[in-house]
């Protein structure tokens, strides 16, 4: 037991100093993928199909807990099978359903390699802590802490789609032109999307109450927090009707 935990803390450790890592390069440029990725980067790597790229990247995230669950069978409480339910939900959307619909633009190769071996250090780090570390009793989903979290969960989880569902539905197939998003949480912040992934794991932190779900909450925001600040002077430069009351991560704040 005490060695599963010291591995959960590590791992954790190791997660959030990554997060810092990526807020401090993010500070100065924004991580070349999406918009960001300049005409020297995609003639200096093999550029991957957004469609191919997010299945790819998000498959460990879903396929990894999934079988540390599956090999344990020690997640057997409602609160932990909930958690399992909801960690492994979002990201059967995430390589399911998002990969299909996508209309992003392609990735740099490396950029994807680099996001399935996060994925798979995390997906572990997880689903490990649910099985091996984490003590859920029979009653933990009577919890305030669960109840809580799940209720965050879903909203961010409800916004994140939906702030997705507008992207999507700016461009037409073919379309790799940039439009003003509108609508949602968008009407008060350029990054509603990224919004609504940060509120989604901080809720699940909360539910599970264990330090390597914090420690994942925390690198979404230091990984995604400053892409939508970035996102957000993308389009004050790019058009010049962009509504200047609207904020980048957080309405009415920042």
């Amino acid at each position: 037991m005490q060695c599963n935990q010291d591995l959960d803390f590590y791992m954790s450790f190791f997660l959030g100093a990554m997060g810092l890592v990526f807020f401090v390069r993010q500070m100065t440029a924004p991580a070349t993928y999406g918009r960001h990725v300049s005409c020297n980067n995609k003639k200096a790597s093999i550029m991957v199909p957004a469609k191919y790229g997010w299945f790819i990247q998000e498959l460990p995230s879903f396929l990894v807990p999934l079988l540390v669950i599956l090999y344990s069978q020690h997640c057997n409480s409602p609160g932990c099978m909930m958690l399992f339910f909801m960690f492994c939900g979002h990201y059967f959307h995430r390589t399911f359903i998002y990969s299909t619909f996508t209309r992003g633009r392609p990735s740099p190769l490396p950029i994807v390699i680099m996001a399935v071996l996060f994925c798979t250090f995390n997906g572990f780090l997880q689903g490990h802590c649910m099985v091996y570390v984490a003590a859920y009793p029979q009653e933990w989903y009577m919890d305030s802490r669960f109840a809580s979290g799940v209720l965050i969960f879903f909203l961010g989880m409800g916004i994140n789609i939906h702030s997705d569902h507008i992207l999507r539905n700016l461009r037409k197939p073919g379309e790799v032109t940039y439009k003003i998003p509108k609508g949602g949480l968008f009407d008060y912040v350029s990054g509603a999307n990224f919004l609504g992934e940060i509120v989604e794991w901080f809720g699940y932190a909360v539910a599970t109450w264990s330090m390597p779900a914090f420690a994942f909450a925390f690198f979404t925001l230091c990984s995604i927090g400053p892409r939508a600040y970035h996102h957000h002077r993308y389009y004050l430069q790019m058009f010049k009707d962009y509504p200047r009351g609207r904020k980048a991560l957080i309405p009415f704040i920042f």
